[in-house]
């Protein structure tokens, strides 16, 4: 009787550990390919031409972005098979540099570059929902906000609902995004090969070689991209990291560089430059050029990738907020999970209120330049984790070890689009390095402070058990092994 309850114990433990790995390959290419295919694609174009103002000069930093976005995931595919842990670059950093540089990560992202990206994605997707009902007229800023909050909301509860059902949906999505990038990259060509090759010609003209702007462009291209990492948040869900998370990096960043290559191929040969910086929408401007009675359907296709986007961005973030708070660096509350869907509930709800009041303003492309800033700096000090740790753990194992020129090509180049734009952009610079540092007086007081006064910890204690009762939220069952 006693051995069978044993094995019974064991069965069950076996259990819940296969129950939090539900990702497999296919979802986690869903998972980067549906972060990656969101709205950047259909906003960044404008950003990148506006500032190195040829067509050629774009097409060059596309392309480029694609390679230091392939050259930063070989370095990630290192880092999440030798700390094979959630949370993605807040462990990286922990591990490499220690708490205060961790939590100094964590609290940029949740103040700055996490709850920024869902707001652009939100109010991109509200941008191209509301477009069709304003055909001649300024679409109202209330509106936009309104529909905004509303799908972060919705999307919040989703991904509280059931992990499951997210990952299915983002199989769908995934499909259907990349189906609509195909539209417009085949009726871009068609065009193209049509005859219509006058905006190629002189593909250099005018070119603008400020080394402070094409830092600036590189940022819109960048933000294009973002979420190559971001399937590393989630490592302790995926079934057979060792394998599936380098397989979904190799099969996803290939791609991604291929289709958004092409795409902005699409956009130039039917928009002059010109005509993209003056456009809004460059999507629904296409579309109208090139697709007549059928333009309706990029306004459907935008809303879809920023939707299913902010969807999975939605998910994967709340996994480094709850990890980090797991360690001690947030709130314990926010450690909590949902006791019977196995969700991170409350730090769900928490980005979610910090993705609203990011919707105070709605001018994407100051957000993305502001988000992308602070977010290439922590990347940059992920992967020279990578030469620390070489360093300070040659033991350590590593399933896969990269070529060491990779990394350092990679931290320098993210340390010169991280330094020349600070007198192109200093305001925006200035903020994200203010925001940060302002991370070093809530460490010390909230994390490197032990004995707090006993009042404290009562209410402290009060608050945890309202979040446990409101949310049906426990502390995670952790099984060693």
């Amino acid at each position: 009787m006693a051995k069978r309850t044993i094995m019974e114990n064991v069965k069950t433990r076996e259990d819940k550990v296969q129950m939090k790995k539900q990702l497999g390959l296919l979802e986690g290419v869903a998972i980067i390919l549906g972060i990656i295919f969101g709205s950047g694609i259909f906003i960044s174009p404008k950003g990148v031409i506006q500032e190195v103002k040829s067509v050629g000069l774009s097409l060059i930093i596309w392309v480029l972005c694609g390679l230091l976005s392939m050259v930063g995931a070989l370095c990630y595919a290192e880092l999440g098979t030798s700390i094979p842990r959630s949370g993605g670059d807040y462990a990286y950093i922990h591990e490499s540099f220690g708490n205060l540089a961790a939590f100094l990560y964590l609290w940029a992202a949740n103040l700055i570059f996490v709850p920024t990206t869902n707001a652009i994605m939100a109010l991109t997707f509200s941008q191209y929902v509301l477009q069709p009902f304003f055909p001649n007229c300024v679409i109202p800023d209330g509106g936009v906000r309104l529909l905004a909050a509303a799908t972060i909301c919705f999307l919040t509860f989703v991904n509280c609902y059931d992990v499951k059902e997210t990952t299915r949906m983002q199989n769908i999505f995934m499909f259907a995004k990349i189906a609509a990038l195909v539209i417009i990259i085949l009726a871009g060509l068609t065009w193209l090969f049509m005859g219509h090759t006058e905006n190629f010609e002189n593909a250099f003209e005018d070119t603008n070689t400020d080394p402070g702007k094409i830092a600036v462009a590189f940022y819109s291209g960048i933000f294009s991209y973002s979420g190559w990492n971001y399937l590393n948040f989630m490592t302790e869900e995926l079934k057979n990291p060792y394998v599936n998370l380098p397989r979904a990096i190799y099969i996803s960043l290939p791609l991604v560089t291929l289709i958004y290559v092409l795409a902005n191929v699409a956009y130039l040969a039917v928009l002059t430059p010109e005509a993209m910086i003056a456009s809004e929408a460059i999507a629904v401007t296409f579309g109208d050029k090139l697709l007549s009675y059928m333009s309706w359907i990029i306004p459907l296709m935008v809303a879809i990738s920023a939707f299913g986007g902010l969807s999975v961005h939605i998910m994967t973030s709340s996994r480094m907020c709850f990890v980090g708070a797991r360690n001690g660096h947030f709130p314990a509350m926010l450690s909590h999970i949902n006791i019977e869907r196995y969700t991170p509930t409350p730090a769900l709800v928490f980005l979610c209120i910090l993705s609203l009041v990011m919707l105070c303003t709605s001018d994407i492309f100051v957000l993305i330049t502001y988000c992308s800033i602070v977010e290439s700096t922590f990347i940059m000090f992920s992967v020279a984790g990578i030469l620390w740790l070489r360093y300070k753990k040659p033991t350590m194992e590593r399933p896969i070890k990269v070529s060491l020129w990779i990394p350092i090509t990679f931290v320098l180049i993210c340390a010169f689009l991280v330094l020349v734009p600070c007198y192109e952009r200093p305001y925006e610079v200035g903020m994200g390095v203010l925001i940060t540092l302002s991370g070093v007086p809530a460490y010390l007081v909230g994390v490197a402070w032990k004995k707090k006064p006993l009042r404290f910890q009562n209410i402290n204690a009060k608050i945890t058990h309202v979040i446990q009762k409101l949310f049906m939220s426990a502390r995670e069952e952790r099984d060693d092994f």
